[in-house]
């Protein structure tokens, strides 16, 4: 049986394991194609990125992904290489043909890429591999560490309960949603954090918001299949607007695109973005209106400080765990809604961010990276 198919069984036994930390990162820069100093002089040294199903235009993971990937090209000036995978059939081809181009260090955007880099980085110890949201593990779930790879995780789960507070805050119906691609770790953890920041509003306000879509304790809930079928996304969204959701937060990528469609045919709804600031996202343009804010994880910038560490020779296969305290994680701007959301609920979101990064507000998930 391949880790695709046993993704939600492998999450408390790999996070457990992990409790290494990166260093802080620097801001992701807001280039779409590799921002900032353009290096003179070329390195020998390249680096190469394998994508999910989505794509890398999927105003997401993977694009966010890439944009480290030609940070690291512009700045640093290495070479690249990349393969894109339109199915998941692909992913052990691709990682395979990136070995073949002679590449430095491989890097798997995604956690359903586990088996192709795990095996590629087993057979191949001279060459260096990353893989963001996913640790490994062997045949029977235990956590294993490979000299030759990294994971680059967050726990978004953090940035996600301020989303969730925020949105109970919002919401006008009472009523709010969230779904995912499929049940792997690095996508019911924004659904564990969302959930219990609805509680929080709850418990704080005597109010009685409810959650469609998501049972934290039970760890099951609305799931799509995959990460590129949009019309799921929207007929999953109008399913949920037709049971009372003002506030839907997708969890699949390129998907949420289907979310925002179904947003623009209702009245007064909105979506939570996750991964990008998808308001920024040029494919969202004729719906960011309609975007209160995204649960962002600065996966650019784990790339490329990856890629920067391995290019001075200081690769390591410590995990890089990003979170509200490093930066790694965080909420966007609420860019149009920033006339219509209360001046004190911002107040109240700020104050739980101080909270949970001073350690005196305890956000979990059973996907959560220990950090200490």
């Amino acid at each position: 049986m391949t880790r695709l198919t046993r993704a939600a069984v492998l999450t408390a036994a790999a996070a457990l394991a992990l409790a290494a930390c990166g260093a802080a990162p620097e801001e992701e820069p807001e280039a779409t194609t590799g921002g900032g100093e353009t290096s003179e002089e070329t390195v020998d040294y390249t680096a190469c990125m394998v994508s999910d199903e989505g794509g890398f235009d999927d105003a997401s993971f993977n694009q966010s992904g890439f944009e480290g990937l030609e940070r690291a090209k512009s700045e640093l000036g290495i070479e690249t290489r990349t393969a894109e995978s339109a199915d998941p059939g692909q992913y052990a081809g691709n990682v395979d043909s990136m070995v073949q181009e002679g590449c430095n260090l491989i890097i798997g955007v995604g956690f359903a890429l586990e088996d192709a880099i795990q095996e590629a980085a087993e057979a191949n110890p001279d060459i260096s591999f990353a893989l963001v949201d996913s640790a490994f593990s062997d045949d029977n779930f235990a956590p294993v560490t490979l000299d030759n790879a990294k994971p680059l995780l967050f726990n978004t789960h953090e940035a996600a309960f301020l989303a969730g507070y925020l949105a109970g805050g919002t919401t006008q119906s009472k009523t709010v949603a969230t779904y995912g691609g499929m049940p792997f770790p690095s996508v019911t953890i924004f659904m564990d954090g969302f959930y219990d920041g609805i509680q929080k509003w709850n418990e704080d306000n005597g109010d009685d918001v409810q959650v469609l879509g998501w049972d934290k304790e039970a760890q099951n809930g609305s799931m799509i299949g995959n990460f590129s079928d949009t019309e799921a996304g929207r007929s999953t969204t109008e399913q949920f607007i037709a049971s009372g959701a003002d506030i839907i937060l997708p969890v699949a990528g390129p998907v949420g695109a289907g979310s925002l469609n179904a947003a623009s045919q209702a009245e007064g709804v909105s979506v939570i973005w996750v991964d990008s600031d998808g308001y920024l996202q040029a494919s969202n343009a004729d719906t960011k209106q309609l975007i209160l804010t995204s649960v962002i994880k600065q996966i650019g910038t784990a790339v490329f400080d990856t890629i920067s560490a391995a290019v001075d020779g200081e690769f390591s296969s410590d995990p890089y765990v990003g979170t509200l305290e490093n930066g790694g994680v965080d909420l966007a701007p609420l860019h149009d809604f920033e006339a219509t959301v209360p001046a004190e609920l911002v107040e109240a979101v700020d104050g739980l961010r101080e909270q949970i990064i001073a350690g005196e507000l305890e956000v979990t998930s059973p996907s959560a990276t220990p950090t200490e």
